[in-house]
């Protein structure tokens, strides 16, 4: 390895005066002379005490450092990351999305500050991983995501549960389908230990995604937490990171918009989280990439799902990565990917692949025999979204992809699931949920505490939500999100009143109200910006700067 390559020897091998001052800085934490001469590399840990998806992650920095130190210097340092569950129908949910923004900038602030010279990143939850794979865009140096697994499925009464079936278990039981006993003993069994959500969930979606750009090792993203393979990937990742500070492989070199477009259709067709509409082009836009909702519409009509975990299905995280996971769905896409993209392994993904191989059919369906001939996420516009807005069509019935009803119209989910558990909502009717947009909430909130007492309640296959927020990865039901323009912008969802009839059609992409163009635009002559709900810190900045969900919802 050649030293004038290295960021930090621009630190170590500069002046004589700075030279001292950062050696003997160095030094007072223990760093010896033949560690400083390596490269040093930020292991970037997102560990922490309150988000069960990283209590684990210790242990997993603690083998990435190992397999770092034959090579260069491992120097850890932590992030913050939120729980989405415990963030969850509460003012903390408005933080989540823009903690995306914090995190990135954080990793910025701390490896450029230090002239660190390459990052392995160790994340597994939703915002946070995206957070990770931003600040390797950004900053481009060598850069690998090491991603923590997922949490075995909770077992009651011979049954596999993931976390959301708690909701809906509480809106079933409001619905009197069963004992509250029942949801006090699921509550209990339902995390058995820590690890992501055990569904295709934004934080496993985001997982898949990240292998499947390239910027994880093979066969990292379908790993349980407990698995000892992962602290065997967690070595290899530590090895490879010096590996690729030596040959200067950074991450513009493999997410290239090919890489891009390989992950969306993998994306698709693992039936993944809408919340990947907003975070693949965040990541995209650092590289100035421009990755919009149109492409993503265009690629699924092309991709068939092939893969289909809960929400989805019955199916777990286990049930792939047992049937090869992200390795062997990629092999299947193999005749619609690019296979000449780089990835962290140091060669072509054609390379990987060669060792991959569907193991379970029932799990992973052939090309010509999928379970939707269709990706998992259609992008509907219309009067109502004339920039565009999201739904998983692979979580909604088939009798529902169809629907024009009255609306109910609310301006905070409290306000709408106020109005479920008081029964004012009725099957046919579309409940509108606005003003819970990237400004407008702000922060974007999941629509989560309504959409899982919906479908608890078993009005999920004839009631519909439309709002300018987004979904947990575990919604089901016809649930469109991403509304843009949003309410708080003076998108045409703030012109809806109750009773207006709205029209959802998922085969033809639109998503309309029943009024003339003139009576939107009357309307809207009366209509008032909300007052900011902050006046101060960050938030108030995010409500401020943070664009509209079809372009990421990102800081501008």
């Amino acid at each position: 390895m050649q030293p004038h390559k290295l960021r930090s020897k621009r630190i170590l091998a500069g002046r004589e005066d700075l030279k001292a001052l950062e050696y003997a800085l160095y030094h007072s934490m223990g760093y010896t002379q033949e560690e400083l001469e390596k490269p040093l590399v930020a292991v970037v840990n997102s560990w922490s005490e309150i988000l069960p998806g990283h209590y684990h992650l210790r242990k997993i920095g603690e083998a990435v450092k190992s397999g770092i130190r034959a090579g260069g210097t491992p120097i850890e340092f932590n992030t913050i990351g939120l729980c989405d569950g415990i963030a969850q129908g509460h003012i903390g949910m408005k933080y989540v999305l823009p903690s995306r923004e914090v995190i990135a900038a954080s990793v910025e602030v701390m490896v450029e500050g230090h002239q660190l010279d390459g990052m392995v990143m160790i994340c597994t939850c939703d915002k946070v991983v995206l957070a990770m794979l931003i600040a390797g865009a950004r900053l481009d140096i060598p850069t690998i995501l090491v991603t923590g697994g997922y949490m075995q499925p909770g077992l009651y009464k011979g049954r596999r549960y993931a976390i959301y079936e708690v909701s809906e278990a509480y809106g079933a039981y409001m619905a009197g389908k069963i004992r509250r006993e029942d949801v006090d003993e699921l509550t209990k069994v339902c995390c058995p230990g820590p690890g992501a959500c055990p569904m295709m969930g934004t934080a496993n979606t985001m997982c898949c995604v990240t292998e499947a750009l390239g910027m994880s090792l093979p066969g990292n993203a379908t790993v349980a937490a407990s698995n000892a393979k992962l602290l065997q990937i967690a070595k290899r990742a530590g090895d490879q990171i010096v590996k690729l500070i030596d040959k200067d492989i950074r991450p513009s070199k493999i997410m290239s918009r090919e890489a891009f477009e390989n992950a969306i259709k993998v994306d698709l067709a693992i039936g993944g989280s809408t919340n990947s509409c907003l975070h693949i082009p965040a990541i995209a836009a650092e590289l100035e990439i421009d990755v919009g909702l149109d492409l993503f519409d265009e690629l699924s009509r092309k991709t068939p799902q092939i893969v289909a975990i809960k929400p989805s299905s019955d199916q777990l995280m286990d049930d792939l990565e047992n049937a090869g996971g992200i390795q062997a769905v990629m092999k299947e896409l193999a005749p619609i990917l690019n296979l000449n993209v780089l990835t962290v392994t140091g060669v072509r993904l054609k390379e990987n692949l060669e060792r991959a191989e569907v193991l379970g059919r029932e799990v992973i369906k052939p090309l010509d025999a999928p379970f939707h001939s269709q990706g998992g996420i259609a992008v509907l516009k219309g009067n109502l979204a004339p920039d565009g807005c999201v739904v998983k069509q692979a979580a909604v019935n088939l009798k529902m992809l169809q629907h024009t009803g009255p609306a109910k119209v609310y301006d905070s989910e409290e306000e709408a699931v106020e109005a479920l558990t008081g029964s004012a909502i009725k099957a046919g009717d579309i409940v509108v949920i606005r003003y819970e947009g990237p400004k407008g909430g702000p922060g974007m909130r999941e629509q989560y505490d309504f959409m899982t007492l919906l479908c608890g309640m078993g009005l999920d296959r004839s009631v519909a939500l439309v709002t300018d927020g987004r979904f947990s990865g575990a919604t089901r039901g016809l649930a469109v999100g991403h509304v843009s323009p949003e309410a708080a912008e003076g998108g045409p969802i703030a012109a809806l009143m109750t009773g207006d009839i709205v029209e959802i059609d998922i085969p033809n992409r639109r998503l309309d109200v029943k009024l003339e163009d003139t009576i939107i635009v009357e309307r809207m002559k009366l209509w008032k910006r909300p007052r900011p709900s902050f006046k101060k810190g960050f938030m108030a900045l995010y409500a401020e700067r943070a664009s509209s969900a079809s372009k990421g919802a990102i800081l501008i």
